[in-house]
């Protein structure tokens, strides 16, 4: 990004490239911002239609983050169409159709290309007052470190990849990603939380890790406390985590001091 020309600066523009934020937030009225933001992958289970939920979830999830209201969202497709047929796209759409659904917005269209490996994913608008918006910075010594969901995706959904999940751990992971954040940013709105994210690729630290940052503060997390799905630790003591754990290590090696009891 670095590698961009500056653009000339737009005060309507209230957050965008300027901070590694869930989305971008800009104003239109005293009363009435938009919140952008767009996300896409390949499929993590088997089902399509229940790749197609999970993939708008996470996709819906940075609008929630920003404590806003999903209202209009747009398909990105990258599908191998000769190969798969488009059976199967249509139940990743049909299931992408009614997770966002279920979140009050529409669909209004997309687009789409041939790809060798399945790609879905949606770009999302939704609202928010101009004043009103969460962000991942702001944080404040006192605060309180809240989780809505239990940690240990990547891990469960490797092991599903290699085909070590039973049926009721694919059930309970698939369920937990396919959940909306929708009731949870709806509880925390009126109390107005100092800093909100949502936890993906990063992992925990990773997020936790940014959101310390940008606010200035540390964070202290007491491993014994933070919800994780069941059967992770087994997992990852056989060696079953996604590639990205390693790099996100790395990157956090000098910036995470773990006790000696971990």
């Amino acid at each position: 990004m670095r590698q961009l020309p500056k653009q000339k600066p737009d005060e309507n523009v209230l957050l965008g490239m300027g901070q590694a934020d869930d989305g971008a937030v800009y104003q239109l009225t005293e009363d009435i911002a938009l919140i952008q933001t767009v996300d896409f992958f390949t499929p993590i289970v088997d089902d399509p239609y229940e790749f197609g939920q999970i993939a708008a979830a996470n996709s819906l999830s940075d609008v929630y983050a920003m404590g806003g209201k999903p209202r209009t969202v747009l398909n990105i497709v990258g599908f191998p169409i000769q190969t798969l047929g488009p059976d199967i796209l249509a139940e990743i759409l049909r299931g992408s159709a009614d997770k966002v659904e279920e979140a009050g917005a529409t669909v209004v269209g997309g687009h789409s290309i041939d790809d060798q490996e399945p790609k879905f994913g949606l770009s999302v608008t939704g609202t928010v007052h101009p004043q009103k918006f969460f962000t991942n910075h702001g944080a404040q010594v006192g605060d309180k470190l809240i989780l809505t969901k239990p940690i240990g995706i990547g891990i469960q959904t490797t092991a599903l990849k290699r085909g070590q999940l039973s049926k009721d751990q694919i059930s309970k992971v698939t369920e937990i990603m396919s959940t909306l954040n929708k009731d949870a940013a709806e509880r925390l709105t009126p109390f107005k939380p100092h800093a909100v994210t949502d936890v993906t690729g990063f992992g925990l630290l990773g997020h936790a890790y940014e959101m310390a940052k940008q606010s200035d503060v540390s964070l202290t997390i007491s491993h014994q406390k933070v919800p994780v799905l069941p059967h992770t630790y087994e997992l990852a003591e056989d060696n079953i985590f996604p590639g990205g754990t390693i790099e996100n290590v790395n990157w956090l090696a000098d910036k995470v001091n773990f006790h000696e009891s971990v």
